[in-house]
């Protein structure tokens, strides 16, 4: 079974219902501590009391500095908004660590960006050094992941399309809050993986929600290509795509096909002025909440809950 380990201003805490039972370590980064995993484990069959969940203030279980990675286009559910058919070719993007925030901060939308999306994402948290070359199989997938998060791929779009600059457009600060829990799973959690649902609400309304069987490039396949060309290193975590139901979608293919004849400044500008009337972008006041799980508990990677505003 997968143990729930908390990170606060003051320690590292191991996760038992709803209540947090301190980790006796000296760890100060996610690399360290997972050196120190008996000590979270010994912490969670303690038995003590420990404190109320409710009580603490989390931080985001993955620090940093860290190698933060992302899948581009990874479900099946947001393929079909984005107006892909057929094959996707697998596609990473780096995201700034800075950018990693924690499961209760705020999201500050920059003074410049009007049109702020979100996308939920299991995060993959590195256990073991992943080298340039490395072939990883579904059967020891657990011999490089040490656990999962999860994490908020925010995205100012209106950076992301008209400047084809995912690297900015998704790593200004707060753009990945991370955690609440860092479930570090056991061996036999990963044949699990596939049950595991992604839901996004924004004020209540729901609007994403799909488990990882909607996955088109799988955790072991998206390291074996990342091998390729990037090394990861203990607590460097890969954000692994999102499903559909994302505020941006593509326009009607007969939209689309007019605008290709556009100046690109002409049709941007008649693209951003179709979103203006998109409801479901992020404004100041929005509150998100996220969660990850097993119908079944196994894995809980518990509630995120982020509201948003604007920079002063």
């Amino acid at each position: 079974m997968s143990t729930n380990v908390l990170r606060t201003a003051d320690g590292w805490w191991s996760v038992v219902g709803d209540r947090a039972v301190r980790v006796d370590t000296k760890a100060l980064t996610t690399d360290e501590l997972l050196l120190d995993r008996e000590a979270v484990k010994e912490a969670a069959r303690s038995g003590e009391a420990g404190r109320p969940v409710a009580d603490l203030a989390a931080l985001s279980p993955v620090t940093t500095p860290c190698r933060v990675v992302a899948q581009m286009v990874n479900y099946r559910s947001h393929a079909r908004d984005s107006g892909f058919t057929g094959d996707i070719p697998p596609a990473f993007f780096r995201k700034a660590s800075g950018s990693v925030s924690g499961p209760g901060d705020t999201i500050v939308r920059p003074s410049h960006v009007k049109f702020l999306d979100y996308e939920i994402e299991l995060g993959l948290v590195m256990g073991a050094r992943l080298p340039i070359g490395a072939v990883v199989t579904e059967s020891d997938l657990h011999e490089y992941v040490a656990g999962l998060v999860v994490t908020n791929d925010v995205s100012a779009r209106d950076v992301q399309l008209t400047k084809t600059q995912f690297y900015e457009s998704k790593s200004y600060p707060t753009f990945t809050p991370t955690g609440p829990h860092l479930a570090l799973l056991d061996p036999g959690d990963f044949a699990h993986l596939l049950d595991l649902r992604l839901k996004l609400s924004v004020n209540g309304d729901l609007r994403q929600d799909r488990t990882l069987a909607d996955m088109i490039v799988r955790p072991a396949q998206a390291l074996t290509l990342l091998a390729r060309f990037q090394t990861l290193d203990p607590g460097d975590l890969l954000l692994t795509g999102t499903p559909g139901g994302t505020a941006l979608k593509a326009p009607p293919k007969p939209v689309e096909k007019i605008g290709a004849l556009l100046p690109p400044a002409v049709k941007w500008k008649a693209f951003f002025k179709s979103q203006a009337k998109n409801p479901h972008y992020l404004n100041p006041g929005d509150v998100i909440t996220a969660t990850i799980a097993t119908p079944d508990g196994r894995i809980d990677l518990g509630e995120q809950r982020t509201p948003v505003a604007d920079a002063n």
